[in-house]
């Protein structure tokens, strides 16, 4: 994957070696359980923590204040360029329909835990986006068990992983969240499924257009793309579940099969076309 020459807008909060202090309320525990309830299981943290708290306030929780702009090692600067890229594919993208793209409120780099508008992140998770304060939150640490866990290597797949949570800010400008949520939060054809499958489709959109978009500063070849579609099947949901408990539950899923996954990111490297990437309206998932 080229990326070395491609523009970097600095939109990035590193919080890397500043995690948040609990300052009162029900700690640490209480919110991860409630951070954990939003992004696996598609619960609000409000719900969870008002159960958990008596319908009291939110636990206080302070976050050390991160450095925003440019990073300068390699790492920082790779999560900044790939980024930049898909904000000027999106941006192009937006403007042929007549529509103004927002970037995301930033990127955020973090070691373990961090806070967020959607409550305590934590790395397990791995990476997410927060519909709440429009950030993508990411634990490099993640790059290591996407190559050695899941077997998916190479910086193709980082980025795709950067460009598929990005993607869910692109659903968030256009209201394709909420028209999730309408839908449902577990089984194989649930809201979560289809934003998921959507947001891999997005991604392969971003592959299709990169180059073109950053006069080639950011470009993939054949192999990038098989680095991309194998990070997408290592993540599926049948895929993790077999390897986790050697059972396969269509009814817990959340994301996709590995086989849905690597279609939809497939469709979108090949259409390069966002309508395309329609998984509400698709019969078939």
């Amino acid at each position: 994957m080229e990326w070395n020459e491609g523009d970097e807008s600095g939109n990035i909060e590193d919080r890397r070696g500043l995690g948040p202090v609990a300052v009162g309320g029900l700690g640490l525990g209480g919110v991860v359980l409630a951070v954990i309830g939003y992004f696996v299981f598609g619960v609000s943290p409000s719900t969870t923590l008002s159960v958990l708290n008596g319908e009291g306030p939110a636990p206080a929780l302070q976050q050390q204040p991160g450095v925003r702009g440019a990073p300068t090692d390699r790492e920082g600067r790779f999560v900044d360029v790939v980024a930049t890229s898909v904000d000027e594919v999106w941006s192009q993208i937006f403007r042929q329909n007549g529509q103004t793209y927002r970037p995301p409120a930033g990127e955020v780099l973090y070691d373990r835990s961090t806070v967020t508008g959607c409550g305590l992140g934590q790395s397990a998770m791995g990476p997410f986006y927060c519909p709440e304060d429009h950030k993508v939150y990411l634990d490099l640490a993640f790059w290591q068990e996407l190559d050695q866990r899941f077997g998916a290597s190479g910086e193709a797949a980082r980025a795709y992983v950067i460009a598929h949570e990005m993607g869910h800010h692109v659903q968030s400008l256009l209201g394709q969240d909420r028209e999730a949520r309408s839908l449902g939060d577990r089984g194989s054809g649930s809201g979560s499924v289809r934003l998921e499958l959507q947001a891999d489709c997005y991604a392969g959109v971003w592959a299709a257009h990169v180059s073109d978009a950053t006069g080639g500063k950011v470009s993939l070849d054949p192999k990038d793309i098989e680095d991309g579609l194998r990070a997408a099947a290592a993540v599926g949901d049948d895929t993790l579940q077999r390897e986790t408990t050697g059972q396969v539950v269509p009814d817990s899923f959340t994301h996709g099969t590995s086989a849905q996954r690597t279609r939809w990111f497939r469709t979108g490297v090949t259409t390069g076309d966002p309508d395309a990437c329609d998984t509400f309206s698709a019969a078939k998932l």
